[in-house]
């Protein structure tokens, strides 16, 4: 996906699914790719044939299908943003996120506040991503998506106090999500705090592989926040201590202009940081586990 951070919980991790899944999502059934005459003639039949097709991992039908309900049934904000969805799903952000905006002061805005904030977070737009995702959660506080994204994003900015009340509040609510179980784990572990990421994925029943990924989770987050911290300071002016100011160092600004500055490199995003935060645990599915 929280107010004070509650390590007793009775968690319940299922992590493996009892069915096939690509990319986290169920493959799509080919009834929901070819619907019948009853369910396009029907309004509220086929926008739900719609959205059973995304959950389902169908993006790039459901584009042709929302074309297709708009030629009988007329535009919504709805269908709007089941096409803003796709759009994002498909790896089209700019036109997604001109979309979502057009969403935001309506009946969608929610919704469309966190697909603003995927977007960013996907651009690794940090400030931003916490932003848009922080008015999604005002707007739909028991949303455990948008709590555990909101959480994720300050995860991912370095801020490990805020992260925790979205973060402990989607457990809360839902305490046998698996991604919820994850992401506190993984804040736990970013706070130097292994006990309690331990008891989290215990009570969750966590599988070997979801603790694997919990640390793996854990080692890019710690990456991407040295690789920005090095960054930063390189590209920021120094301050010479006051014994270097003694032995004579050169100071900032003060140093023979013929000499070349030293150019920070630019950071580029750990290649095993998932490009989405709807991908990062989307291979961990939510159904029951399977056992030997």
């Amino acid at each position: 996906m929280r107010r004070h951070l509650i390590l007793t919980l009775s968690c319940c991790l299922l992590a493996t699914a009892c069915s096939q899944t690509v990319g986290g999502y169920r493959q799509v059934a080919p009834s929901l790719v070819e619907p019948g005459a009853d369910a396009v003639n029907t309004r509220g039949t086929y926008l739900d044939l719609i959205q059973r097709m995304q959950k389902q991992g169908a993006y790039y039908a459901s584009l042709a299908h929302i074309d297709a309900f708009r030629q009988r049934h007329g535009d919504t904000p709805a269908v709007r943003l089941l096409q803003a969805d796709a759009l994002r799903q498909t790896g089209q952000l700019d036109a997604a996120d001109a979309l979502y905006v057009t969403l935001t002061r309506g009946d969608q805005a929610a919704a469309a506040w966190h697909g603003i904030g995927l977007i960013a977070a996907q651009r690794d737009q940090d400030d931003k991503a916490e932003a848009a995702l922080a008015r999604a959660a005002h707007l739909m506080p028991l949303d455990t998506a948008v709590l555990g994204d909101l959480g994720y994003a300050r995860l991912r900015a370095g801020k490990l106090e805020q992260a925790q009340a979205p973060l402990a509040q989607a457990l809360e609510l839902v305490p046998g999500d698996p991604r919820a179980v994850a992401n506190l784990a993984v804040w736990a572990l970013l706070r130097n705090d292994p006990d309690t990421a331990e008891r989290l994925l215990q009570r969750g029943n966590a599988s070997a592989f979801t603790r694997s990924e919990v640390q793996r989770q854990a080692v890019a987050l710690r990456q991407r926040a040295s690789s920005t911290q090095a960054a930063s300071a390189a590209s920021s002016p120094g301050i010479a201590s006051a014994d270097d100011r003694r032995r004579g160092a050169p100071q900032p600004g003060a140093a023979d202009r013929r000499t070349v500055p030293v150019r920070a490199t630019p950071v580029r995003p750990d290649s095993a940081l998932p490009a989405t935060m709807l991908e990062r645990f989307g291979h961990i599915a939510t159904a029951t586990e399977s056992t030997p």
